[in-house]
């Protein structure tokens, strides 16, 4: 038992204890001088001497650039401060570029050459400006700094540090406050002897006393109002909400180009009770509204009813768990001459049988209907300018461009959250560009017909109907096709409820309706379940300060360092 407890405390020892290991080297004296310069800015000078216990090509120094505070009258604030002049003398290096301080929110020095590896005592000395670290309180200026912060993984011994105040800054030991210890430990430490001179801060270990991972040295000092000077952005809400502006130019010139060559002229609806002549209900769903949808296509299976090529009958289940089925039965072939979009359905739907239930398209059918989506929009291109389709796809292009310039700007400039904003800006932009065709005269002339005759469809009265019955008699059976294309095949139904119309004789239900309602209902449910059989496709598989004190590692400087 003696064997395996020693045993197990071997090993814990042991994982507990790689990190550190796993670094190669020891510091066996750090030093820090930091020159406090009234004009606004600081300077650090860090030097290590260290012990490389295996071969490595150097260290890594990481500076924490942004910040979560909490200023004194309670409010929140992110900051980020800048690190530049980087040196290291005598040692190659390189930094992070500033799209990745941006995004890892620090900036790494990694210090050494990759070609060379070395071993035993190394001096290193770091050197770099910081701006925008002061915080700036009514009481005093303070400058709060991580001068040993908590994610280096060996341990620290032999540490001096000197705080350089600007010439004339007259400081006592009040003012000086130094912490030790593990994250957010709030008393001031008693293994650091400090001094406070004229326009100096000393401070040093005492003998024995070892900072380990986890643990910071912090200094806040606390100077005089005014002693320093406060820097501000020349343009704060360009700093801020720059992004605003970029987006609000974005839209700005988006929607000028969208009203030349994207809205149509104007297409006052002119009263008409007829749909336009020679022009089937696909196409007429089309140019309603510049989408070639599956309900437009499903509109020809009335429409070729009516002209008396087709039979449809509505097959009742049979069988607890049956679903009611749709029969197409050809009776006569597509006439030559025919728009390539009926071609597509009307074949693949009778091609080599007189018969088809539509179940029997389920995940079979929807890549003649996406051909024959492709072959409408094609196909009603004579109504649009040609232009305007090239500056759709040069304003689609620009967009997915915008989209990659534009999130890594914001990302760069401003965060994830405008960056984020812009990506979904130019993805609406991108979705709304799919509009921009604009019809020409001949197009604009038949859209105000269509206008007239969708809203006859939904406003028109019993004794206009009758009137038009009594023209012909067979008027709801040759219209109801184009009332499916818009949207309102139900609605324009009901109104014929109460007129004793004879039912369309190319339609049959597989029990029996006993009137106009009962018909309008089995023939909407069997055009919307062909529609959801015919697009259907199989699925895939796959796979801060505060006006008191501060705490150890709550200034600025935070990061750490290690090997590589």
């Amino acid at each position: 038992m003696k064997f395996h407890h020693q045993l197990l405390l071997c090993c814990c020892f042991l994982l507990c204890s790689t990190s550190v290991w796993a670094q190669g080297f020891n510091v066996k004296a750090y030093e820090v001088d930091v020159y406090i310069h009234e004009e606004g800015f600081f300077e650090v000078v860090e030097k290590y001497d260290v012990y490389f216990t295996m071969q490595k090509h150097g260290i890594l120094r990481n500076i924490q650039t942004k910040y979560d505070l909490v200023t004194e009258t309670g409010a929140e604030e992110k900051r980020e401060i800048k690190i530049s002049d980087i040196e290291v003398p005598d040692h190659k290096f390189t930094t992070s570029s500033k799209f990745e301080q941006r995004f890892n929110n620090y900036i790494q020095i990694k210090i050494g050459d990759p070609n060379r590896t070395i071993e035993g005592d190394v001096h290193y000395e770091i050197r770099y400006r910081v701006d925008h670290a002061f915080l700036f309180e009514k009481e005093a200026t303070r400058f709060y700094w991580n001068l040993k912060p908590t994610q280096w993984y060996p341990p620290f011994t032999n540490m001096s540090f000197t705080i350089h105040l600007p010439d004339g800054t007259d400081l006592d030991a009040s003012d000086v406050f130094l912490y030790a210890g593990p994250a957010g430990f709030t008393e001031p430490s008693e293994d650091f002897d400090t001094t406070v001179g004229y326009s100096t801060i000393t401070t040093r270990s005492k003998p024995g006393f070892a900072s380990h991972y986890g643990d910071a040295v912090t200094i806040l000092v606390n100077l005089p109002t005014n002693s320093i000077a406060e820097l501000k952005p020349a343009f704060p809400f360009w700093n801020k909400y720059g992004w605003t502006l970029v987006l609000g130019g974005l839209l700005m010139i988006f929607y000028m180009v969208f009203q030349r060559h994207g809205k149509d002229d104007p297409a006052p609806a002119i009263t008409s009770f007829y749909p336009p002549k020679d022009m089937d209900p696909a196409m007429a769903g089309f140019l309603i509204d510049d989408r070639g949808d599956t309900k437009d296509l499903i509109a020809l299976i009335p429409y070729w009813g009516a002209q008396g090529l087709i039979k449809v009958k509505h097959v009742e289940k049979e069988g607890l768990f049956a679903k009611d089925d749709t029969q197409l039965t050809k009776l006569k072939e597509l006439p030559a001459g025919r728009p390539h979009y009926e071609r597509k359905i009307f074949d693949g739907l009778f091609s080599g049988r007189q018969t088809v239930l539509v179940s029997s398209l389920r995940n079979k059918f929807h890549s003649k209907m996406s051909s024959a989506k492709a072959l409408l929009k094609k196909a009603a291109q004579r109504y649009y300018v040609p232009k305007s389709k090239k500056v759709l796809g040069w304003t689609a292009f620009a967009l997915v461009f915008a989209i990659f310039l534009i999130v890594l700007l914001f990302l760069y400039f401003w965060g994830f959250l405008a960056a984020i904003a812009g990506f979904v800006s130019c993805v609406v932009l991108l979705i709304i560009n799919s509009f921009m065709i604009k019809k020409n005269r001949h197009g604009t002339r038949i859209l105000s017909e269509l206008k007239g005759f969708k809203q006859f469809i939904k406003t028109a009265e019993e004794g206009k109907l009758k009137m038009l019955l009594n023209e012909s008699p067979l008027y709801f059976e040759s219209t109801m096709a184009y009332a499916l294309s818009f949207g309102s095949f139900k609605q324009w139904a009901k109104k014929f409820e109460d007129l004793d119309i004879p039912l369309p004789s190319w339609y049959q239900h597989g029990g029996s309706y006993h009137n106009f309602h009962s018909f309008s209902n089995s023939f909407s449910s069997s055009m919307t379940s062909a529609g959801n059989v015919m697009v259907s496709s199989p699925s895939s598989s796959g796979s801060g300060g505060s006006s008191g004190g501060g705490f150890s590692g709550g200034g600025f400087g935070g990061g750490g360092g290690g090997s590589w």
